[in-house]
């Protein structure tokens, strides 16, 4: 098929009217979703993100691993919010249900797999990928990710982008469980920095640890000089996220 045959004569066909409407007013549901995460999220700091697979039973080692990390996290002052779903998700929010701090679910709608778990002191809920990954992001302190599949991936990425153009402050990004992300850590470094894809330094933008109570030094030593708020060049930086 040509493209006058795709497109009809060469013209493109245009939206009908009520295609427009609906894209236009998706505008405005868009706009509260971030309106509600900024409102609810801005109260809940200092804050860690946890991400790792919603696949994961609870009767794995990740997921004990993920509620033990949580938990910890929680006993030390830091809310945890996850993506809400089940999995590692649900053993972050369980851990630190069970914790001294804030548990927070970013929930969102999905054909098939997520489903809120029931860990959650506050639960936010999107249908739009983009708004909360903004919300994964503004507020955290410290981003963690267990062992996970494309959307870990994908969040791991977003960070790392983020933190390496300076669109978002310097964070603590910590890869738990250094054998599930060895194969990965060694492609970054033979291939991505080798080919010059990456610098050498941007290595050093994420940390490999293993243990709940490493995690938590990790995050308490970035900040040990310089306290969980943003400076005032971060909140300009933060605006702009």
């Amino acid at each position: 098929m040509d493209q006058n045959e795709l497109f009809g004569n060469g013209s493109i066909t245009p939206l009908n009217d009520s295609l427009m409407s609906r894209e236009s007013w998706k505008i405005f549901q868009i706009m509260a979703e971030f309106v509600e995460g900024f409102e609810r999220l801005s109260q809940i700091k200092p804050s860690v993100s946890v991400f790792g697979s919603a696949r994961t039973p609870p009767d794995h080692p990740y997921y004990q691993l993920a509620e033990d990390l949580s938990r910890a996290l929680s006993d030390a002052g830091f809310s945890v919010v996850s993506g809400g779903g089940p999995g590692i998700m649900e053993a972050a929010n369980k851990g630190a249900h069970g914790g001294k701090s804030p548990s927070i679910g970013l929930n969102i709608q999905l054909p098939h797999e997520q489903s809120g778990n029931p860990y959650q002191d506050i639960s936010l809920n999107f249908r739009h990928f983009f708004s909360r990954k903004v919300m994964f992001v503004k507020y955290a302190s410290a981003y963690v990710v267990l062992p996970g599949g494309f959307g870990t991936l994908d969040e791991l990425a977003e960070i790392l982008t983020l933190v390496q153009t300076g669109k978002t402050r310097r964070i603590p990004i910590i890869l738990v469980h250094t054998p599930y992300w060895d194969g990965l850590v060694k492609w970054f470094r033979e291939v991505l920095v080798a080919e010059g894809a990456i610098n050498e330094e941007d290595m050093d933008l994420f940390k490999l640890l293993d243990e709940p109570d490493e995690v938590v030094d990790a995050i308490f030593a970035h900040y040990e000089d310089r306290g969980f708020e943003p400076s005032r060049r971060e909140r300009e930086m933060l605006l702009d996220l």
